[in-house]
């Protein structure tokens, strides 16, 4: 396996799908950087030369943002939008859609597994409930033990 910028390629892939790998490459700047490496995008990860995996990498570091440093950037991006309590970043800090979405349905990715809040409209369970809460408003009224 090809290691770039501290990330293994997978070796039996064309190297223009390999590169995708690499956060913050996709199909049409992986095709760009091999355009301007001048290595073709049809050759398997594996069969890449030293001089190759060297010039994709100096290529990169210098003329793209990519890995720790993209996902360094995106982080302060987001700080930064909360520390100045825009409207993005409340939506940020709440976890809640930041682009217009509907919250009122859907959103489930953001706001996670849905809990239901309201009356219970079975009267068999409306019943177990409330005798939970009694029991336990019981035990919080009790003495802590007397001696």
């Amino acid at each position: 396996m090809p290691r770039i910028i501290g990330v293994d390629i997978p070796a039996n892939k064309r190297i223009e799908y390999a590169i995708q790998y690499l956060y913050g490459i996709g199909p049409t700047l992986a095709k760009e950087i091999l355009k301007r490496a001048k290595i073709n995008p049809g050759l398997k990860a594996s069969q890449l030369t030293d001089e190759n995996i060297s010039a994709i990498t100096t290529l990169i570091q210098n003329d793209y943002v990519v890995e720790g440093d993209l996902r360094r950037m995106l982080a302060q991006d987001i700080r930064r939008l909360q520390a100045i309590n825009c409207y993005r970043g409340l939506r940020h800090r709440k976890s809640l859609p930041c682009r217009g979405q509907r919250t009122r349905t859907n959103a489930r990715t953001r706001k996670g597994k849905k809990q239901t809040v309201g009356a219970i409209r079975d009267k068999t369970q409306r019943r177990v409930a409330a005798s939970n809460a009694d029991a336990k408003a019981a035990a919080a009224a009790a003495p802590a033990g007397k001696k």
